[in-house]
């Protein structure tokens, strides 16, 4: 009897013994399980952070420190850049133009059309209006083509005439627009515009050269 008693107590022993370690087991399991969707959010839950950080990052990068002439170069020059990337555009509409002429044009649209959001982006947190014409920049000096100058360029034939039309346009467009660049660097106090006034000086300075040498090999063709 005792010894039944024994093998009794025993085989209890091991079946609590099986039963804990199971029970081990399915409390892992869903620890595992959960560390799997935890994975899972962490990403999900990061991504609109990350998402919206350039956003908040780009408005935290524009200083609120501003004078008259930063918001006139902001709002002058807008409409400045959209004229650069409308006269490329007519131009890449049209066939047979030199493949160094459509390049600069592609460059041209693809480079201003960041900056003009930028300046956008300075007007906004300026709490400056977006709109104010061409007005003081708008005249003599500030490279702007009239309409029918517009018009000559959407009119030119294709292939060498539209670019090199293009090219002396763009030319006398860039001219203005480093002038009123410099001016900016010279008389702006917010950081960003006077950077980014800067950084238009020393892009168009070096296209100017380029469409020089351009203008020049495709006169001698």
């Amino acid at each position: 009897m005792r010894r039944t008693t024994t093998l009794s107590a025993l085989a209890l022993a091991a079946a609590l013994a099986l039963a804990g370690c199971g029970d081990g087991q399915e409390a892992a399991t869903p620890a595992s399980g959960s560390a799997s969707p935890s994975a899972e959010t962490t990403p999900t839950g990061t991504a609109p952070a990350s998402g919206t950080a350039p956003a908040s990052g780009a408005a935290a990068e524009i200083s609120a420190e501003h004078n008259d002439a930063d918001v006139m170069f902001a709002q002058m020059m807008i409409p400045h850049h959209e004229q650069a990337v409308q006269m490329s555009e007519v131009l890449l509409g049209k066939d047979g133009v030199p493949q160094d002429v459509r390049d600069l044009a592609e460059r041209v649209a693809r480079t201003q059309e960041p900056e003009i959001e930028r300046m956008r982006a300075m007007l906004t947190a300026w709490d400056a209006p977006a709109g104010a014409g061409h007005g003081g920049h708008g005249g003599h000096g500030s490279g702007m083509v009239e309409e029918e100058g517009m018009d000559r360029l959407r009119e030119a034939g294709e292939g060498p005439e539209a670019a090199v039309l293009y090219l002396e346009q763009m030319t006398q467009h860039h001219e203005g627009a480093v002038d009123m660049a410099r001016d900016q660097v010279e008389q702006g106090a917010n950081p960003e515009a006077v950077e980014l006034a800067r950084e238009v000086v020393e892009a168009q300075e070096a296209e100017i050269r380029e469409m020089a040498t351009m203008l020049g090999e495709l006169r001698r063709s």
